[in-house]
């Protein structure tokens, strides 16, 4: 099923072979381990990522209940009358249908899955760019995109990819998808990334936004055993990568993302300014004994009087 798909999800191996999900993850694990497919969060894939791009038909049934889940996030950023661009993708598409529903908003799109799903949206202007189609993915690509986005200027750039480290950023697998990423970021004043926890520490051939380009990333909670989604999370947010985490209960302090029709959000905390820039209000004051790595002259009399009494 995997040869003739590309991909396959879980739940549609145990409904044919009729048996149970736990049966089915543990035989993907042993597939896995012969080197025949790689798993995915929900399913399995032909091995070889760094060349391989599933389709969309694929790429629709994998991580569905996270997509939702970031597209809401992600929503509470787009304020009423704003332009924005949206890139291609099957999250970007769930996003799209969200944004139906604000009034007085531009969206400049490649995608054809984005463009339809604001079609009927009365109050929603959509921009389509030129470009050749790209079957797989419906999305319009080559130099007549990029051509139709230069000189364009919107406040926000909503991109997914088919990876994403701290080290190089967003990649996808597509050298025709990446140059054309690349001309959405250049019009945009902020870049968001929406990417699930299994894009997390998956490098593919093409780069298509830097680190340090990348202004914000929603995403989902990784699974506790996720080792390498959690430290690529760390690793971004060591480089000043905004983090929005969705489906997970609110945590103080980090970025804080405007969470809109009672969605859950967790922020993770930032470890401070990015490239240079000191946060609004800070000043010598922060500069507390704690923060330089000094003892409090208070708790210094607490410890010697402890001793004193040992």
């Amino acid at each position: 099923m995997v040869r003739a798909n590309g991909a396959v999800s879980l739940r549609e191996l145990a409904r044919v072979v009729q048996t149970s999900e736990v049966t089915v993850r543990r035989d993907v694990r042993a597939l896995e381990a012969e080197g025949l497919l790689d798993r995915r969060h929900g399913g399995a894939v032909l091995p070889g990522g760094f060349t391989r791009e599933s389709g969309f038909p694929q790429k629709s049934h994998l991580a569905t209940a996270e997509k939702t889940a970031i597209a809401d996030l992600a929503a509470g950023l787009v304020e009423e009358g704003e332009a924005i661009v949206v890139g291609a993708g099957t999250t970007t598409q769930e996003l799209a249908r969200r944004l139906a529903r604000v009034p007085g908003l531009t969206v400049v799109t490649n995608s054809l899955l984005v463009a339809q799903a604001l079609a009927h949206a009365n109050r929603v202007e959509v921009v389509m760019t030129g470009g050749t189609l790209r079957g797989s993915n419906y999305a319009l690509v080559g130099s007549g995109a990029e051509q139709s986005l230069q000189g364009l200027r919107v406040s926000r750039a909503f991109l997914s990819g088919s990876g994403l480290t701290a080290e190089r950023g967003l990649s996808t697998s597509n050298m025709l998808s990446a140059s054309v990423d690349r001309a959405l970021v250049q019009a945009a004043a902020e870049v968001v990334v929406l990417a699930d926890h299994t894009k997390l520490g998956t490098d593919t051939m093409f780069q298509t936004v830097p680190t340090d380009v990348i202004t914000r990333l929603v995403t989902d909670e990784p699974p506790a055993h996720d080792d390498r989604a959690g430290t690529e999370l760390q690793a971004l947010a060591d480089q000043g990568v905004q983090i929005a985490v969705a489906g997970a209960s609110g945590a103080p302090g980090g970025d804080q993302v405007p969470a809109r029709r009672g969605q859950e959000r967790r922020d993770v905390p930032l470890p401070g300014p990015r490239r240079g820039q000191v946060p609004a209000g800070a000043g010598p004051t922060l500069r507390t004994a704690a923060v330089l790595g000094e003892t409090p002259p208070g708790a210094e009399r607490a410890r010697v009087a402890d001793l004193r009494r040992r």
